[in-house]
């Protein structure tokens, strides 16, 4: 949507352009703030100024109101730079997808853009190159619920190419929305990894004074150059405040927050290390020492998978279409892994037709165990696969690929239930 006709003549007689510092009278009120770009979004007589505080404001305009300008914006060219390597200085590869932390303020316009070039990524955290070397890549430049098997498949092979070219540590600035997903992936896509891999992101965006995003990204750059540890890992605050960083397994984390800096946790299992605010790193689980080992990509995913939360009154014909064309189905049941009792005649038939039925507990905290009840015992007889305390969206993950690298639904179904990537244990943890 854009400007109205007289929105448009009132910024043109000022001379206002987007980034110029500006003051608006509206209302009997007076604001002054950078003038923002006019997206689809924003009504047509709403001018988005950014405030000093960081945050954007939209201010209705109408006949009477009255803009001028303090201060047109500067031209600034964006240019890639080279920066020389310091010696002894480990090496980082970053490799950008998008999301709010490969994101980077113009502040001539205050607008917040992603990041498309090297320089983008590296310069909003130049402290970062004082612990290693940095060389970074856009790989992606999209939104985490963008991301789809397509985009790992290349990911995992960047990785791998980033590693074999001498990098002692990878990491990927993710949007959060879906980092759990893509931590999964990474994890059975390159099976014993011998270098730190992190994801992270960010909750707040670098225009705003609570961003997280550089501090994120320091404590990812202090794991990989001092924990000499290997894997798949996200890496994430544990707290509101700025002191604290926890370390995640890939397989093993999920967003539990919509908005909070501490919105990742790890669930049934403990966190794996530990970074605090002055970099030091605390590694707190038995992970694989960093190598100089060959790196192994299994990138293939099968299509055709199913990710279903079970729900009270969910009609089985309604999915039987669904299920019955599908190669696997992972079942996010209620509490100890269990569904309606109308469902095991379906799920019987989809198990003799070679289809992976497996559950997992919406429960998310906890073991599914489905020897306790008559319904859980009937899924079990009909041939369901019994996922511990696995994640839904790791079993989800875990299945497409274990179709996709196996020859038949038996060896799927035994990969089902080998822990591969720390994804699952049979015993509970408080």
């Amino acid at each position: 949507m854009s400007y109205s006709e007289e929105t448009g003549r009132l910024l043109e007689a000022a001379g206002a352009t987007e980034g110029a510092m500006v003051v608006l009278e509206a209302a009997g009120r007076s604001y002054r703030g950078r003038l923002m770009p006019h997206h689809e979004f924003s009504g047509p007589d709403i001018v988005i100024l950014k405030m000093k505080s960081g945050y954007n404001v939209g201010i209705r305009v109408d006949g009477s109101s009255r803009i001028a300008v303090e201060e047109q914006p500067s031209e600034a060219a964006r240019r890639e730079e080279d920066v020389q390597s310091k010696e002894g200085l480990p090496t980082l590869s970053l490799i950008g997808t998008g999301g709010t932390i490969a994101s980077y303020v113009d502040y001539r316009t205050g607008a917040v853009h992603p990041a498309l070039s090297t320089s983008d990524m590296v310069n909003a955290i130049p402290e970062i190159r004082e612990v290693a070397n940095i060389r970074a890549k856009v790989l992606f430049s999209i939104f985490s619920e963008n991301m789809g098997p397509e985009h790992w498949q290349k990911l995992a092979e960047c990785v791998r190419d980033e590693i074999e070219s001498g990098a002692d540590g990878v990491i990927i600035p993710h949007g959060t929305d879906t980092m759990g997903y893509t931590a999964a992936v990474l994890s059975f896509m390159l099976p014993d990894v011998p270098k730190p891999v992190v994801l992270v992101g960010a909750q707040r965006s670098s225009d705003r004074p609570s961003s997280d995003a550089s501090t994120n990204l320091m404590a990812c750059a202090r794991f990989c150059t001092e924990s000499g540890k290997a894997g798949v890992f996200v890496i994430m605050h544990d707290t509101q405040g700025d002191d604290s960083f926890a370390v995640h397994t890939g397989t093993r984390v999920r967003k539990m927050h919509t908005s909070r800096r501490d919105a990742f946790r790890s669930i049934n299992a403990p966190v794996a290390a530990h970074v605090d605010a002055s970099g030091k790193v605390e590694v707190l689980e038995d992970l694989r020492d960093s190598s100089d080992a060959p790196v192994r990509v299994e990138p293939a995913m099968e299509d055709g998978v199913l990710l279903l939360q079970y729900y009270p009154g969910m009609d089985p014909e309604a999915f039987r279409p669904l299920i019955m064309s599908s190669k696997g189905v992972v079942f996010a049941g209620s509490g100890l892994g269990h569904v309606n009792s109308s469902f095991v005649p379906m799920l019987r038939e989809a198990c003799a037709k070679g289809i992976v039925v497996a559950m997992t507990s919406q429960c998310l905290n906890g073991r599914v165990n489905m020897n306790v009840y008559d319904t859980g015992r009937d899924l079990l007889a009909a041939g369901v696969v019994p996922l511990l305390d696995m994640l839904p969206e790791t079993a989800y993950i875990k299945l497409r690929w274990a179709l996709a690298n196996t020859s038949s639904p038996e060896e799927a179904r035994k990969v089902m239930v080998t822990p591969l990537a720390g994804e699952m244990g049979d015993r509970r943890e408080f």
